[in-house]
């Protein structure tokens, strides 16, 4: 859907349903997509966060044809794709896999690149489209490797140089900071840019990389690679909207996608809420946790189940596990909604990207109990959650 004011696109993210194979992004397509679409814009355009895995994107040009006629006859908008799961999603323990492989592999850069040659088919001539990616990969153990991950991302955005020159289709490349990755904070964005990404040295390599003049690639750069901001992220991390988007402002990085999700949270940890938020627990995707104690002093955490072995009570605990945004778990557990209602009241009055995206994927590994659609028994009408999180967020921004 058009944002308020014709200022970009909100939609949601497909990485909601199964999306494996090509068949099964249609499925979606033609199915939940179609059904919300139906509901909410019938007579306007319906933008649509694709998600495909690398098998489904295997075939680009093909995919890319199949999509476009079906974008057209639904009435959809292509904008944004994430680009950051490359294997299975659903139905298999996705843990830390998720992050495989990474941009220190070539494999990581190849499917960034079909994705971008599906993206660039589906959007206007002059058009622009984001692609979130991993933000380098998974950090399990100190490791120097920045010099590798940015040799890959320079390589991408040279492939995206090309891609625009064929074209003329602009694919912006934003990565994803997240708790246990290369970039988890917003400071570790800025200093990897400042260090590795906008320095002089990066813009000769995509010179050399492109044929572009050096002032033509210190112009791509920023245009091809970016951020994307998940909320849900940033309120884990315990950062605040504002020194976040003064941070990113003052070191020149652009914010290419938001993507708008909120966090599970507990204000204070003790008995009750421990065995409240055990339940969350699941087999299928990492929640990574970050505990503040009352003098400040922050811990972290892989997993849901290392926290709840070795954190303490009296702590505020930040879980990453994505709720619906529209509603709240019942007392002692709660949401960092609050810092995604700021984000939108920021975005509203000075849009802070024209791409905003909710990702919340989570809807079959919701536990019953806790308040969290309770009248969608269990995860089985996704459709209406789904419906409910686009007109939550729609009456934020009007």
């Amino acid at each position: 859907m058009r944002l308020p004011g014709g200022q970009g696109w909100l939609g949601y993210c497909l990485n909601v349903h199964p999306t494996q194979t090509i068949a099964d992004v249609k499925a979606a397509l033609l199915g939940p997509v179609r059904e919300i679409k139906r509901r909410l814009c019938p007579d306007a355009p319906f933008a649509v966060g694709l998600r495909l895995s690398a098998e489904a994107a295997a075939d680009p040009d093909a995919a890319a044809a199949e999509l476009a006629d079906l974008f057209a006859a639904e009435g959809y908008v292509a904008y944004t794709m994430n680009g950051f799961p490359y294997g299975p999603f659903h139905g298999v323990s996705v843990k830390t896999d998720v992050y495989q492989p990474d941009w220190t592999t070539p494999e990581r850069r190849h499917y960034t690149a079909n994705l971008a040659r599906i993206m660039a088919a589906l959007i206007p001539a002059g058009g622009t489209a984001t692609i979130s990616t991993v933000p380098g990969g998974f950090v399990g153990s100190t490791r120097d490797w920045q010099d590798r991950v940015a040799d890959g991302l320079l390589r991408s955005v040279a492939d995206l140089v090309t891609l625009w020159r064929q074209t003329g289709r602009t694919v912006a490349l934003a990565l994803e900071p997240e708790p246990w990755c290369l970039l988890e904070t917003t400071q570790d964005a800025v200093s990897f840019f400042k260090d590795w990404l906008f320095t002089p040295t990066a813009v000769l390599q995509l010179a050399a990389l492109t044929g572009l003049t050096p002032d033509e690639a210190a112009a791509a750069l920023p245009r091809h690679l970016g951020l994307c901001l998940d909320v849900c992220h940033m309120a884990v991390a315990f950062e605040t909207p504002e020194e976040t988007f003064a941070s990113l402002a003052e070191a020149g990085i652009p914010i290419h996608k938001v993507q708008l999700s909120a966090a599970l949270r507990i204000d204070r940890m003790d008995a009750e809420a421990r065995h409240q938020v055990a339940a969350f627990r699941d087999t299928v995707y990492l929640h990574q946790v970050v505990t503040r104690a009352p003098d400040g002093a922050t811990r972290r955490f892989l997993d849901l189940p290392e926290a709840l072995a070795s954190a303490g009570d009296g702590e505020e605990w930040r879980i990453h596990f994505h709720v619906p945004v529209f509603t709240e778990p019942r007392p002692p557990l709660g949401s960092t909604r609050p810092v995604l209602e700021r984000v939108l009241a920021l975005h509203r009055a000075r849009p802070i990207s024209a791409h905003l995206e909710i990702e919340t994927y989570t809807w079959d590994v919701l536990p019953a109990g806790t308040g969290l659609m309770e009248d969608f028994g269990g995860g089985a009408d996704v459709t209406g959650g789904i419906e409910r999180e686009l007109e939550w967020v729609l009456r934020q921004l009007s």
